[in-house]
């Protein structure tokens, strides 16, 4: 994956870290996260499988785990996709644009729905 730092886990192509930064022109712009990969045997024909390793607060990432709520990766995978669609595209716009009705955070999503701005001021 051209353009992104990598890391592999114990030297295996199909397990490393990925430096992710966060999305301009969001509250998550002057986030870095290291982002854990993990590739199944039969990939791209199965999704990756796709976990923020340090604390991300958004609605749709468990806090705990780091795992991500994200249809594209857990449901309509395709072949088609890539993991640079994942990292140019899908991770950000789940950042861009949270949904706080399909929550895997269900606090970070109260508050994002009850008060942006206290959710805003929180991430930063």
């Amino acid at each position: 994956m051209a353009g992104y730092d990598l890391e592999l886990n114990n030297d295996n192509t199909q397990d490393f870290y990925v430096v992710f930064h966060g999305p301009k022109g969001t509250v998550y712009e002057d986030g870095v996260w290291k982002v854990h990969v993990t590739l199944p045997e039969d990939y791209p024909f199965a999704s990756p499988s796709i976990g923020f390793l340090n604390k991300l607060l958004h609605p749709n990432v468990d806090e705990a785990s780091g795992s991500v709520c994200l249809d594209v990766i857990n449901q309509t995978w395709t072949p088609l996709y890539s993991l640079v669609n994942v990292f140019d595209v899908f991770l950000p716009q789940l950042l861009t644009y949270p949904n706080p009705s399909d929550p895997l955070n269900s606090e970070a999503a109260s508050l994002y729905m009850r008060d942006k701005q206290s959710y805003e001021n929180k991430v930063r």
